[in-house]
């Protein structure tokens, strides 16, 4: 069995939401070609994340569906891509993106398909967020114009530290669908032993767990940063902002505090335009 074509996401329901995204205002600095090449990208992450997390179908029923795009990938690859895919074709011919971190996505997401992610070990967490974070940056830095040697240095940091930071900032709609992504080994060290995701989540001493996870994270847009100071060639005021955007999404987490019950941190319009521009129009 599969999902059918009416319960299939699209390229143009996954690109509606990308308008609540905090990577929309980065987008928006992209000259036209590399902003329509970077919200196609968007659109296959959304479709293909929204098979693994919408519940619905079966896991086995959801699989197929990945595997579809798989398949709907060699096709285009090959020269004749199915309608599902026909909005990747101009970013793929103008920009040369590799149809090897396509599929690494699609990896990713199968990981949670295949079962619900709880309290993996760190060597788990780090496979996860290089599938469905660093794959996309190294999409991304060959719309960005970079090179692939400093691009994908870039790509490996900074996709890291977008993902933990999602992490942290997204525990408790993790929970809702029976998922805890944060690690085994921190978990552990703050006093929690259980593996029920509602009981992770309302433990206090998660906090400490968190903490745990920020700091990795604050390294990764570090080890991002010294990339980019470095100057490579590309557009760097995207990435540069990203960066910037979710690493103030840490830092004002973090004042916060993890502990239940917790208060999901949204930046304000005011706190954006002033990172747009530090880090975008003359970043």
């Amino acid at each position: 069995m599969s999902l059918s074509p009416a319960t299939m996401p699209s390229a143009a329901s996954a690109q509606q939401k990308l308008a609540n995204s905090s990577f929309y205002s980065a987008m928006r600095l992209m000259p036209k070609a590399e902003r329509a090449a970077m919200f196609a990208i968007y659109g296959f992450c959304r479709i293909v994340d929204d098979i693994a997390d919408d519940g619905i179908g079966t896991r086995a029923e959801r699989h197929d569906a990945l595997m579809q795009w798989r398949v709907a990938l060699d096709d285009l690859y090959a020269g004749h891509a199915p309608e599902r895919a026909r909005f990747l074709v101009e970013p793929v011919r103008r920009y040369g993106l590799r149809k090897e971190d396509f599929l690494t996505v699609i990896d990713g997401m199968d990981m949670d398909v295949a079962e619900d992610i709880v309290a993996p070990d760190l060597k788990i967490l780090d496979l996860y967020c290089e599938r469905v974070a660093s794959a996309v940056g190294r999409l991304s830095i060959k719309v960005f114009g970079m090179a692939e040697g400093p691009g994908f240095e870039l790509a490996h940091h900074l996709g890291r530290a977008l993902q933990l930071t999602n992490i942290l900032r997204d525990i408790d709609e993790d929970s809702a669908i029976g998922r805890v992504y944060l690690p085994h080994e921190y978990l552990k060290d703050a006093g929690i032993a259980s593996l029920d995701p509602k009981s992770i989540v309302q433990d206090p001493r998660i906090d400490a767990a968190c903490r745990a996870v920020a700091r990795d994270a604050h390294r990764w847009y570090e080890a991002a940063a010294a990339v980019l100071a470095a100057r490579p060639k590309g557009r760097l005021a995207t990435p540069r902002l990203m960066g910037a955007v979710y690493e103030e999404i840490l830092r004002q987490t973090e004042i916060v505090g993890w502990a239940p019950p917790r208060k999901r941190v949204s930046l304000g319009k005011g706190k954006l335009v002033g990172i747009v521009l530090r880090h975008g129009l003359f970043g």
